[in-house]
């Protein structure tokens, strides 16, 4: 896909870090990460990625629309289950390689397992890494049990 207009050409932007100009730097596979955080608490709902397609769609809806890296398709956020994210604001980091997206998540629950965020586990450092011996897989440790929705109801069984 070539650059939507509304992009500048990287190369004709001058330094990342200094242009006043949108110029995404997208990845080899042509993705640039974004991360969704809630708009009032910043808390971190999810990390997906874009296409310059769906970034496009993005700011012209001003709805999140993702590329599934899984399906290789369009993903428009909440088109299955309710749970669209309404954009607030879009920030991009100095190098323009990676996006915030602060959003208004409707129905409560960002992750497809009906949790409000896809960071519901939390991962021992530090000395409760050492306990656990270092040896075999570390046991991840449930932060956020609580569903929103079932998600067996919302996308079948898979």
């Amino acid at each position: 896909m070539t650059n939507p207009a509304i992009f500048a050409d990287r190369a004709q932007a001058g330094k990342a870090d200094e242009t006043q100009q949108l110029a995404p730097k997208f990845d080899a596979n042509g993705l640039i990460t974004a991360v969704a955080c809630d708009w009032k608490t910043n808390e971190v709902l999810m990390v997906a990625f874009m296409n310059a397609e769906t970034l496009k769609m993005t700011i012209e809806i001003g709805e999140a629309v993702y590329w599934s890296r899984s399906r290789s398709e369009i993903w428009h956020k909440g088109q299955t289950s309710g749970n669209t994210q309404k954009i607030r604001e879009i920030l991009i980091d100095c190098d323009q390689d990676c996006l915030v997206l602060k959003v208004e998540q409707a129905g409560d629950a960002a992750c497809h397992t009906g949790r409000r965020s896809c960071f519901y586990r939390a991962v021992p450092f530090g000395d409760a890494a050492l306990k656990q011996g270092m040896t075999s897989p570390l046991n991840l440790r449930v932060v956020d049990d609580e569903r929103k929705f079932d998600p067996e109801a919302v996308y079948g069984k898979k």
